[in-house]
């Protein structure tokens, strides 16, 4: 039996607080937590459609009851197809987090496993992320590579 479960809208706020361990971790982070209530509503409700294009897979903390110790999240998105992905379907991990008193027990990666496990049956012909330098030879292990692309943002 997996230790990995699909996070449930009971779930919300020990997946903001994952997150928020993710953005802490990450340079530049805003440590600020002021956003989780606003985003606690719109996350119990993505959590609660099984069907959708979001999913979260998590493992439930070992020594703290109703802590959760790992968090992987990703969204399926579809764009004109093209050749290695003609259906144009691409899943996209974010939120990849472990409690740290919880690292290096294979956590993050058996939650990556069933994330890509889903991406499969949906159908989608590629997985992107962004990898942090810590992260990046989990990645690497699993298959992903470098690909050289000029990504910008606009924020609004």
């Amino acid at each position: 039996m997996s230790l990995v479960r699909r996070a449930l809208p009971e779930d919300a706020a020990e997946v903001l607080r994952l997150r928020q361990v993710m953005i802490d971790a990450l340079p530049g982070g805003d440590r600020s937590t002021r956003w989780h209530t606003e985003s606690l509503p719109a996350l119990t409700a993505r959590l609660g459609e099984t069907d959708g294009d979001f999913a979260a897979f998590v493992v439930d903390h070992p020594d703290l009851p109703g802590s959760l110790a790992a968090l992987v999240v990703g969204t399926i998105d579809y764009r004109i197809g093209k050749a290695g992905n003609p259906r144009g379907l691409t899943g996209y991990v974010f939120s990849v987090a472990t409690d740290p008193r919880a690292r290096r027990r294979g956590y993050a990666r058996a939650c990556m496993d069933e994330l890509l496990e889903w991406f499969r049956e949906r159908g989608a012909g590629q997985v992107m992320l962004t990898a942090s330098a810590e992260a990046e030879p989990l990645y690497a292990a699993l298959g992903f590579v470098h690909k050289p692309d000029p990504t910008m943002i606009l924020k609004l």
